[in-house]
């Protein structure tokens, strides 16, 4: 799926007046620029990273060591995104 330029400004679901600096649990997506498939790709139903798919899960593994009040959930790496799922039993 290629990048819409006339779609990209979309409505911001942020709370007016929040801040997200505070604790609590974040749901976060990190998108590939384009929506492009640079992760690697899903075989029989199974995510198989490639060599930047590796870096994304290595980046995303490393983010308490460089802020120690960040603790990291249940995430996957997917072809063209990062999703932290928020469910239930994942706060």
């Amino acid at each position: 799926m290629k990048f819409d330029l006339q779609n990209r400004y979309r409505r911001s679901i942020r709370l007016k007046g929040y801040d997200y600096s505070q604790p609590g649990a974040y749901f976060v997506t990190m998108v590939t620029q384009g929506r492009e498939c640079l992760f690697g790709e899903i075989v029989n139903g199974e995510m198989l990273l490639n060599e930047f798919g590796r870096i994304a899960d290595e980046c995303w593994r490393a983010i308490p060591n460089h802020f120690p009040n960040v603790e990291l959930g249940a995430y996957i790496v997917m072809p063209n995104h990062v999703l932290r799922p928020y469910g239930p039993n994942q706060m």
